[in-house]
């Protein structure tokens, strides 16, 4: 009883936590979604809210990667890239954001390569 009691308990931190998908599928400019999309920018401040999302502020630019495939009963996110107001962070932070929050300034290449979500 102890020893399946010690493994009920160490399982979770095993695992990680569970989080849903947010879709299935996502359009991308090429396999591995790693080349930018489209330049948006954020119409609204967006509070993230888990780690999968990124916080955007009004006015702030967005680097576009890939555009998850709106499923029944989902929001369209997309995923992308922000940089600080003064760019001191050049990596960026990368996640999704609500698309209906930002505005397309330019396209680069189209998403035209359906790719299964991870």
């Amino acid at each position: 009883v102890v020893l399946l009691l010690c493994l009920r308990l160490t399982c979770p931190l095993v695992n990680g936590i569970f989080m849903d998908k947010l879709a299935s599928k996502k359009l991308c400019a090429d396999d591995d979604c790693v080349y930018t999309i489209s330049l948006a920018r954020a119409e609204e401040d967006y509070n993230a809210s888990d780690c999968r999302f990124i916080n955007i502020k009004k006015g702030q630019l967005i680097y576009v990667y890939s555009k998850l495939v709106k499923e029944k009963d989902s929001g369209e996110f997309w995923a992308g890239s922000v940089y600080g107001e003064e760019y001191e962070d050049h990596m960026g932070t990368v996640g999704y954001f609500p698309s209906s929050l930002v505005s397309e300034q330019r396209v680069y290449q189209e998403a035209n390569k359906t790719v299964p979500t991870t």
